[in-house]
Order: structure tokens, then C-alpha cells, then sequence
């Protein structure tokens, strides 16, 4: 595994801890389908949310939510669309969020919950 997949894995568990510490019960991680992957899909009561995960080393260029640029919501919207109609899911919200997290070299982390980002 390269160090970039080992960083996005080890931003995606906090995440994971983040939402299960707000309420939110984890019921996919790394969903894979034929259109792609989706991060982490999460359940609120009368919610089914799908995050989207970026982390960084450093946000001194810019921030780690840029990255989830127009194709990439609109790649996350067909995802989402997929997982419904695959799991029957008809009767809850769905929204879309995106966490970002910057890791620095001093050990240190910032994390951002984007709730409804797209």
C-alpha cells in the first residue's frame, strides 16, 4: 500500500470515529459498484448519508475539500443513486457531506465536517 493510500485509510478511520461520536451508526465503509467507491455511507435516524473523505498532509495550497471537484460530486450523486436503488432504499433523506482532514508532520489534525456539501 502506498503512503498516500495509507494516509486517505488512516483519514477515513477518523472520520468513521467522528461520525459514530456525532451519532451516526456506519453501515458502509469503502462501498465499492461498477461507477466507483464511495468513502463512508452513514445512517441517521431518517438519513442516509454519503461522505466523501479527503486528507492532506498540509493545507498550505489549498484546503482538502477543493479536491471534490464538480465530476466528483456528480460521480458521488450517481453513486449514491446506485447504493439506493441496490439496497431498496426509498423512505429516508439523503444527503451528501464531505470531511476533510489535514494531518501534519507534528502529529497534529484538523478536521472539517461539511454537512449537505453538494
Amino acid at each position: 500500500m502506498s503512503d498516500r493510500d495509507k494516509l486517505g485509510r488512516r483519514g477515513e478511520k477518523l472520520a468513521a470515529r467522528h461520525l459514530r461520536r456525532n451519532g451516526y451508526r456506519i453501515v458502509e465503509r469503502n462501498f465499492r459498484c461498477p461507477l466507483g467507491e464511495i468513502d463512508i455511507i452513514a445512517l441517521r435516524p431518517d438519513e442516509v448519508v454519503f461522505v466523501e473523505v479527503k486528507t492532506r498532509r498540509s493545507a498550505e495550497f489549498e484546503p482538502p475539500e477543493v479536491n471534490v471537484t464538480r465530476a466528483k460530486r456528480r460521480r458521488i450523486r450517481r453513486l449514491a443513486q446506485y447504493y439506493l436503488t441496490e439496497k431498496n432504499i426509498d423512505d429516508f433523506n439523503v444527503r451528501c457531506d464531505v470531511i476533510a482532514i489535514v494531518m501534519n508532520e507534528a502529529g497534529g489534525t484538523e478536521l472539517e465536517h461539511f454537512e449537505n456539501a453538494f
